[in-house]
């Protein structure tokens, strides 16, 4: 019996040596198997990335370095590019210097596993050609698919950072460009996590300078469950010098400014895919035709158009703010079958001319105030907006 306890008594604390080796021994290999694991993660990121973004049919894409963020459950990845692989399109549909998904860890409050989306200096060109393999649209490719392949849980927010969108048109000495530069957008609560009773839940609001001098602002509140969408946005644009987007105006209307400013105001309401709004117009200081230049530099039928455009606006200008302008009612759903009145905007260029100058700001202000206000315009602004006395 003593004996029996005493070879226990020895056996006892060698075991424990040994279990505790043993656990030493996991515990390493573990700790290397996980510091081997984060070192080869960004590797089978990337793969994974490059190989979501080739299986489009026209478009393919690549990336650069992936970073592995563990403490916020993200990872960015760096140097997108997406280009068209059919054709010859001479510029990338989409580029980004980096891309963040990451997990909302203030949703986690609300019960939600949702999604946070940024991106930082994207850019995006459209490409308008006579050739089909040359234009560039977007419209065929399975972006949100791709979105959700790139990263499983729901987006809630989004944000974009100093982007750009590009309107590129095949020209003689090369590609005239009209372009959105120094963009920011703001994405919030598209998995509505907050519960709010209101159904435009989510919120959209951007700004931007166009041909980098106008204003450009854009808001929208829209219902993320919706079966077709609904929604209600309003946009406008301040203060655009037409002469910067000749070479567009040239190729698609067959004129050209001689100086002049354009504001641009849009207001859609959506109620399950039925649309209803208007767009409004307006040029101020506006010279089209210029005899001595426009007889010299154009062909005979684009002089006598230059000078139908240029007397036209002349005869139905709002003298006083020297103005020509409308407003566009129009109606139709998001399968395309929108149709504007006619009759209605011609009648708004006579009210623009004789009656009461258009301003560029809401028409619907019991329908917008509460959720859509634009700030007010900059004091260079407010000198165009002043009503007629």
């Amino acid at each position: 019996m003593h004996r029996w306890a005493a070879t226990s008594h020895r056996v006892g604390p060698g075991r424990r040596r040994r279990w505790l080796r043993i656990t030493v021994l996991l515990c390493a290999g573990l700790l290397v198997l996980g510091v081997a694991g984060r070192a080869l993660l960004p590797w089978f990121v990337r793969d994974f990335v490059n190989r979501t973004l080739d299986r489009g049919q026209l478009y393919s894409g690549h990336i650069g370095k992936v970073g592995i963020h563990l403490w916020r459950g993200a990872y960015s990845i760096h140097d997108v590019r997406l280009s068209k692989t059919t054709g010859n399109v001479p510029v990338p549909f989409f580029s980004a210097k980096r891309a963040d998904f990451s997990v909302q860890w203030n949703a986690l409050l609300h019960g939600r596993l949702v999604a946070r989306f940024s991106m930082e200096q994207p850019e995006i060109n459209f490409v308008d050609a006579l050739e089909s393999g040359e234009s560039q649209s977007g419209s065929d490719g399975a972006w949100l698919a791709t979105i959700r392949d790139l990263f499983p849980f729901t987006i809630n927010s989004a944000t974009v950072h100093n982007g750009s969108v590009h309107l590129r048109v095949p020209q003689a000495g090369g590609l005239s460009d009209v372009y959105i530069s120094h963009l920011e957008i703001a994405i919030d609560n598209l998995g509505n996590i907050r519960d709010d009773t209101t159904p435009l839940a989510a919120t959209v609001q951007a700004s931007a300078r166009v041909m980098d001098q106008a204003r450009w602002e854009f808001k929208m509140t829209l219902d993320p469950f919706a079966y077709r969408p609904t929604f209600h946005l309003a946009m406008r644009l301040l203060g655009l010098d037409v002469t910067t987007i000749n070479e567009v105006v040239l190729a698609y209307g067959k004129f050209d400014f001689e100086r002049g400013w354009f504001d641009f105001v849009l207001e859609v309401d959506a109620k399950e895919g039925q649309l209803s709004g208007y767009a409004k117009t307006l040029f101020r200081e506006l010279r089209v035709f210029d005899l001595a230049k426009d007889i010299r530099h154009t062909n005979p039928l684009q002089f006598v158009w230059q000078a139908m455009v240029g007397g036209t606006t002349g005869l139905f200008k709002n003298r006083p703010r020297d103005q020509f302008g409308t407003l566009i009612p129009f109606t139709g759903d998001l399968s395309g079958n929108t149709s504007a009145d006619i009759l209605a905007t011609l009648v708004n260029v006579l009210r623009n001319a004789f009656l009461r100058a258009y301003l560029p700001q809401l028409e619907r202000p019991s329908q917008s105030t509460d959720e859509i206000q634009f700030a007010p315009p900059e004091f260079s602004e407010i000198l165009f907006m002043e009503e007629p006395s």
